[in-house]
C-alpha cells in the first residue's frame, strides 16, 4: 500500500487495518515512528522504499509507547537498517526485558476487551537489549528538526509520548487517543472517525490519561493522527478532543478504574487486584448445559431404541 500523506512530509502507513504506523521527513531525512505488529519487516521496508527511494533507511524509530501493536516490528527493522530505537525512559523497562505491562482487563467489555482475552502477547514486555535508547533529556527529537516536539501523555503507559509539530498543528498522538471507538461492536464496525479515549481494557491509569487529554486539546490540533482510525482534519480534530477533553469521564467499572497501576524506572511497582471475570463461569455453565442437554438426547435415544 502506498503511504499515504496526510500532511507536509507526515506519511501514515496502515497496517493490517488495524494499526498505524508515519514516516516523518523526507529524501534527506527521516524517521519511522511505531512499527506496528510483529512481522512488518517487509512492509514497512518496502513503504519507505516506495516514499524515499531504493535503499532508503531512517536516522531513527520512535516509539509512542512499547505494546506489542505498536512495537513489534522495531527490532527487525532497526537491525536491518542498523539505526537506534528510542523511547521515553519510563517506556525502558518493557523494551529492555525487565518488567511486561500491565495485564489487560478484559472486564471492561467491549469488542476489543473480547480480542485481548486472546492476544496477551502484546501486552507482554521486550528486550531489545542495546539497540533502544531513551529520548534525549532535552527535549529534541532524534531524527527530525527542532520543529518537532516530544510531549510527554501518560496513561495509557506510563511512558507514551506523542510527537507536535506548532507550525501547521500537527499531531501524531499514537495512543493516547484513538479515532475510532474501540469500545463498542458497532462502532469498530462502521469505522466512524471520532475522538475517543484509548481501549479501555489496555489503559492502566485512567487519571493520567484524561490529564494527557486536556495538555493535548490546549494545542488545538489540526491534524491528528494515531495509532486507531483515520486522520482527523481541521476544525473536525480541534472541536472534536477539546470536546473529548472537556466531557470525559473515567469509566465506571475496570480493574484500573478504583486505583491506577503504579510505575518506576523498573517497570509496574503495583497493580490493583484483579476483578472476578465472569466469563469462565458462563462459558462453564454453557458448556456444562450442552453436556447435560446432549446426555438426555443420548440416554432418549438409547430408551427409544430398546423399546
Amino acid at each position: 500500500m502506498t503511504p499515504e500523506e496526510i500532511a507536509p512530509e507526515v506519511y501514515r502507513l496502515n497496517i493490517a487495518g488495524f494499526v498505524s504506523a508515519y514516516l516523518l521527513g523526507n529524501v534527506r531525512g527521516w524517521v519511522l515512528v511505531d512499527t506496528g505488529i510483529d512481522g512488518q519487516f517487509e512492509y514497512l521496508k518496502d513503504a519507505a522504499e516506495q516514499q524515499f527511494g531504493v535503499g532508503a533507511k531512517p536516522d531513527a524509530i520512535l516509539l509512542t509507547h512499547g505494546h506489542g501493536d505498536h512495537a513489534g516490528s522495531a527490532l527487525g527493522v532497526a537491525t536491518y537498517w542498523g539505526v537506534p530505537i528510542y523511547a521515553h525512559r519510563m517506556e525502558l523497562p518493557y523494551l529492555t526485558g525487565k518488567s511486561d505491562y500491565p495485564p489487560a482487563d478484559p472486564t471492561t467489555g467491549g469488542p476489543f476487551a473480547f480480542a485481548m482475552r486472546f492476544a496477551p502477547h502484546i501486552m507482554r514486555g521486550s528486550d531489545f537489549g542495546d539497540t533502544v535508547r531513551a529520548f534525549p533529556q532535552d527535549g529534541s527529537v532524534p531524527g527530525l528538526s527542532e520543529e518537532w516536539q516530544i510531549i510527554e501523555t501518560p496513561g495509557h503507559t506510563p511512558g507514551h509520548v506523542s510527537l507536535w509539530r506548532e507550525r501547521d498543528a500537527v499531531l501524531v498522538a499514537g495512543d493516547a487517543i484513538a479515532t475510532v471507538s474501540l469500545e463498542t461492536l458497532p462502532a469498530l464496525l462502521s469505522r466512524h472517525s471520532n475522538v475517543s479515549p484509548p481501549p479501555a481494557t489496555v489503559t492502566p491509569d485512567w487519571y493520567a490519561a484524561r490529564k494527557s487529554f486536556e495538555k493535548l486539546a490546549a494545542l488545538e490540533p489540526k491534524v491528528i493522527a494515531t495509532g486507531h482510525g483515520e486522520p482527523i482534519f481541521g476544525a473536525s480534530a480541534t472541536a472534536g478532543i477539546r470536546r473529548l477533553a472537556d466531557v470525559f469521564r473515567v469509566p465506571q467499572n475496570g480493574r484500573y478504574v478504583p486505583e491506577p497501576a503504579e510505575f518506576d524506572e523498573h517497570g509496574v511497582r503495583y497493580l490493583p487486584p484483579a476483578p472476578q471475570d465472569p466469563l469462565p463461569m458462563m462459558a462453564g455453565v454453557a458448556f456444562a448445559m450442552v453436556a447435560l442437554g446432549f446426555g438426555v438426547w443420548a440416554a432418549a435415544k438409547r430408551k427409544n431404541k430398546t423399546v
